[in-house]
């Protein structure tokens, strides 16, 4: 019966962040709702008794991935999101469609499953196991998200850099022998 409240807890923590993800205007604190939805999973695996995976989703997602995200945001210099009006077709198709969405799912879920209750730890979860399905069956998948990974932050560095700082323009000496001048004057008037 804990476990069930705990579950729920986590799970409405988790349901919560994202729409809280979704309602932000500023991106920072959208990426800082989505850590809360990493680590509400982490709790989640907890109960599962997928330990090692909920230290994966720790260190690596809420951890390494989403300062990854923070820096992106940060050298894009993101602002506040702006507002648009609200799409009536969105609000009156959007709304309904998730609702009759939910409750088809929710309808076959509890209708036509015909999986029965696993007790606790009966389920591998080894990190042995995981490694091997991580590091070897799935090496392909793993090491192009590594590099879609780095593609995307070299990406954000070019997207932030300034263009003066890539090709100097034409005016910049006419500016330097200004303020070398300017310099001048200023050292003559105090002699």
């Amino acid at each position: 019966m804990v476990h069930l409240i705990l579950f729920l807890f986590f799970g409405g923590i988790c349901v919560a962040g994202a729409v809280n993800l979704l309602m932000q205007r500023h991106p920072i604190n959208s990426a800082l709702s989505l850590v809360v939805v990493m680590a509400s999973l982490a709790g989640e695996y907890l109960l599962l008794g997928a330990e090692f995976v909920a230290a994966i989703q720790v260190i690596v997602y809420a951890g390494a991935i989403m300062v990854l995200f923070i820096f992106t945001i940060m050298l894009l210099n993101a602002g506040e999101e702006e507002r648009t009006g609200k799409s009536r077709v969105a609000m009156m198709l959007g709304i309904p469609g998730v609702a009759i969405g939910g409750v088809l799912v929710a309808w076959v879920l509890l209708r036509h499953s015909s999986t029965s209750d696993v007790s606790m730890f009966a389920l591998p979860g080894v990190p042995h196991d995981i490694a091997q399905l991580l590091f070897h069956d799935f090496l392909l998948p793993f090491e192009v998200t590594s590099v879609l990974v780095l593609i995307a932050i070299m990406g954000a560095v070019v997207l932030a850099s300034k263009p003066e700082s890539i090709a100097p323009t034409h005016a910049e000496p006419a500016q330097k022998k200004e303020e070398v001048l300017e310099l001048v004057g200023a050292g003559k008037e105090r002699r």
